[in-house]
């Protein structure tokens, strides 16, 4: 699964980076870098709280492994 981030720059010369696909993943930064990276931190954010809420994310969970 890919998550694409949409960036625009905002009449203020702020730029929105939001990711779709994760509501309320929506964020401003003063730079187009800046934006991005704070969507992708929060976007990681929002699927850590799902997965330690019980949500099964396939996407994700392919990449843990349980060690015995």
């Amino acid at each position: 699964m890919h998550f694409a981030v949409e960036v625009e720059r905002e009449t203020d010369k702020r730029w929105i980076a939001e990711v779709t696909d994760l509501p309320g993943v929506m964020v401003y930064g003063a730079t187009r870098k800046q934006a991005v990276a704070k969507a992708q931190a929060l976007a990681l954010r929002v699927l850590a709280d799902r997965i330690e809420h019980g949500e099964h994310i396939p996407s994700i969970a392919r990449h843990f492994v349980e060690a015995a």
